[in-house]
């Protein structure tokens, strides 16, 4: 079918000379997607849901998961994307934007088939500007395969939240909402990536990004780094709700508590410096965590990964349990060590958690991924877990 412009084609927000139905780059992993994080402040529910356009795959695709004590109720959904940008439902799952920056609205509708299914609808308002995290960009091997820009933000929630029988009622005072949206190119499953994918194998990678809610201020922490500790992505920022200028807090280190026999933080401090060279420290305590790797679509999930074709109209709805290994995907090819060792197998997990920082209380997301060798935590391998000798 010839190209033809679009509705959105109508209003003066190009960027290059193509309709609003392209994006710029022919590479088939350009992605336009978001990430929403809510929590109880008990650490009794954590709800991640998100949705994604892969428009040069033609695919749209949402995702809930809500971890309720041991089990995970997840919804996913996936179809065609169409021409009309402006509507972000997909099955079930719908995100709608009231208010630009301020206030979105997030609901997934009940299956008539399965009254215990989960369900929500939820209104999650800013409590404080949006900002801007670092540039962010990948290699495998010399192949530049992630360039993403992101901007992270902290509100509240209310609403109600159905599954299993219950219905948990979400209000502003003891919940909190973080939200992530991003856009790029970000690797989608099913490419063949040649020599480079077949030779590269990375000796550790080590992940924290960390967006905390305070009362009076917002604070976001981005470490990434490669097996010998060199720092790739950093970022320590402190918003406030007036709009004044952003405070830089330093250069984190952080140090990780480990549950014994595993890579799975149980509380964390992070070591931060204010402007005037004080030092600072934001503690987590985490509360209950969520492996995105289960439910939620992210590498190496191993029954639905984002931006797959799956056809027209695809639902799924499942519960896991978490407390059964078998719940979990095995490691992906590129982070196995040689002897198949299972300690990756999470892949990246956002832990809900309670912060404290110049005595404040707050709650935020502590997301961790922490793969093969980390000079700085002791981590020798990809076999290599807390409690053994040196750590």
């Amino acid at each position: 079918m010839p190209d033809r412009p679009i509705a959105l084609d109508e209003y003066p927000i190009h960027q290059v000379p193509l309709s609003m139905r392209h994006v710029a780059t022919g590479d088939r992993n350009a992605y336009d997607r978001c990430i929403f994080h809510v929590m109880d402040h008990s650490g009794r529910a954590l709800l991640i849901a998100g949705l994604g356009v892969y428009p040069n795959t033609g695919v749209i695709d949402a995702y809930a998961t809500l971890r309720l004590g041991d089990r995970l109720h997840a919804v996913r959904a996936s179809d065609a994307l169409t021409d009309d940008r402006l509507a972000l439902t997909v099955g079930p799952l719908t995100i709608t934007v009231e208010e630009p920056l301020a206030r979105l609205r997030l609901t997934c509708a009940a299956d008539p088939d399965d009254p215990d299914g989960l369900a929500y609808d939820l209104t999650w308002s800013a409590a404080f500007p949006p900002t801007w995290e670092p540039h962010h960009t990948q290699y495998r091997g010399d192949r530049l395969t992630l360039e993403g820009r992101r901007f992270v933000q902290a509100g509240t929630c209310t609403g109600r939240i159905r599954v299993a029988g219950q219905e948990l009622a979400v209000t502003a005072g003891e919940w909190t909402g973080t939200r992530d949206r991003s856009w790029g190119v970000r690797p989608i499953p099913g490419e063949d990536g040649g020599r480079a994918a077949e030779e590269w194998r990375p000796e550790g990678f080590h992940w924290i990004w960390c967006p905390v809610r305070f009362d009076d201020r917002f604070v976001m922490v981005i470490v990434q780094e490669d097996a010998d500790g060199h720092r790739t992505l950093n970022e320590a920022v402190s918003v406030r709700r007036d709009g004044a200028r952003d405070v830089q807090l330093g250069w984190p280190h952080t140090d990780i508590s480990y549950r014994p026999g595993t890579r799975h933080p149980e509380r964390a401090v992070l070591h931060l410096t204010g402007p005037d060279r004080t030092p600072r420290e934001l503690t987590a305590e985490i509360l209950t965590s969520s492996p995105l790797a289960v439910g939620a679509g992210y590498p190496p999930a191993d029954d639905w990964q984002h931006g797959t074709w799956r056809g027209r109209g695809w639902t799924d709805r499942r519960s896991y349990d978490l407390s059964d290994p078998a719940a979990h995907p095995p490691p992906s090819s590129q982070l196995r060590s040689s002897r198949g060792h299972p300690h990756a197998a999470y892949g990246v997990t956002d832990h809900a958690a309670r912060f404290t920082l110049d005595g404040r209380t707050g709650h935020g997301i502590f997301e961790h991924g922490s793969f093969g060798r980390h000079d700085p935590s002791g981590f020798t391998g990809y076999d290599s877990v807390a409690g053994e000798a040196g750590r």
